[in-house]
């Protein structure tokens, strides 16, 4: 008998819960009709997934394997339901779309736009954060498409590769800093300065360290690590701090006058930026619209960015 889509949600409750009488409440179910309903499931796969204690239940090794194919499973079914009222009529579809700061304050909200152009009865779902974040987002199925600085292929995360631009990061501060007044500045003067960036593990924090290390220098004075692009820019503004951010990320703060990049020679900031979806799995039918128009932009934002053009 094969598996079924109020299977996979009843088994899905029982572990976000934590016990049988709060997946019971959360289903609209009685605990003892639960009960049977997952020694159903458990007698189809011939294997236990929960072993039964005084405070609850917990998954066995059994079901910690599962989750993760039956978690892909419903999301699946789930898509498939959706895809199916879009195209009768009944629902319109949802984009769900993640992206680190400097792609969700430039190239996201023009993408959006064209989509929204030729679809307009789609919705969109938007997170920003850091890499890490989106990256688990998109493994836990809570976005489909994360967008994000060029990285390794994962077991769960692969790059669309045809979907692809580039952009460039510099040290910033403050436009009164004393450094933008400095002649001859070297990377090697801000090395005595208070910084402010993304915590280890981040794209900005590894492109940092690439950055110091092409000149034979160590990172600099990283007074605070945070993942807030609020915080980040604050700091830089009211509190004399340097950072390192993709120009599209500061752009409104240049145009006011308060943010301004160090010129500072010999720096590559150069990135390749990317579309990513989860390995296994088809991709929603909104998010391929999604897609298409965000291609189109960037294909026509990079062919401007190259010389003669």
């Amino acid at each position: 008998m094969p598996l079924n889509i109020d299977q996979l949600a009843t088994f899905a409750a029982i572990v976000k819960a934590g016990s049988l009488g709060r997946a019971a409440i959360a289903l609209n179910m009685t605990q003892p009709a639960l009960s049977r309903a997952m020694k159903r499931l458990e007698h189809q796969l011939g294997v236990e997934l929960f072993e039964r204690h005084s405070k609850g239940i917990q998954l066995t090794e059994i079901g910690k394997a599962f989750l993760p194919y039956a978690t892909s499973l419903q999301a699946e079914a789930n898509q498939a339901l959706e895809e199916i009222r879009a195209l009768r009529g009944a629902a319109k579809g949802t984009v769900r779309v993640g992206a680190v700061a400097s792609i969700a304050s430039s190239i996201l909200p023009q993408a959006i736009g064209s989509t929204l152009k030729a679809w307009p009865g789609l919705h969109f779902d938007v997170v920003e954060g850091v890499w890490d974040l989106l990256a688990a987002g998109l493994a836990k199925h809570e976005i489909d498409i994360a967008l994000g600085a060029e990285t390794a292929d994962t077991d769960e995360i692969v790059a669309i590769r045809d979907c692809c631009w580039t952009d460039t990061s510099r040290v910033v501060a403050a436009v009164g800093h004393p450094l933008a007044r400095q002649p001859d500045l070297t990377l090697a003067d801000t090395l005595e300065e208070r910084w402010t960036i993304p915590p280890q593990g981040t794209g900005p924090h590894q492109h940092l360290e690439r950055i110091f290390a092409g000149q034979g220098l160590g990172l600099p004075d990283i007074v605070v690590r945070t993942r807030s692009i609020t915080v980040l820019k604050s700091l830089v503004v009211g509190s004399g701090f340097l950072s390192w951010m993709a120009e599209p990320m500061f752009e409104p703060e240049r145009r006011a006058g308060l943010i301004a990049p160090l010129a500072i020679p010999g720096i590559d900031g150069g990135r390749t930026l990317m579309a990513f979806r989860r390995r296994r799995g088809s991709l929603p039918l909104p998010s391929h619209k999604f897609l298409d128009a965000l291609r189109k932009l960037t294909s026509i934002q990079d062919r401007r960015a190259q010389p003669g053009l």
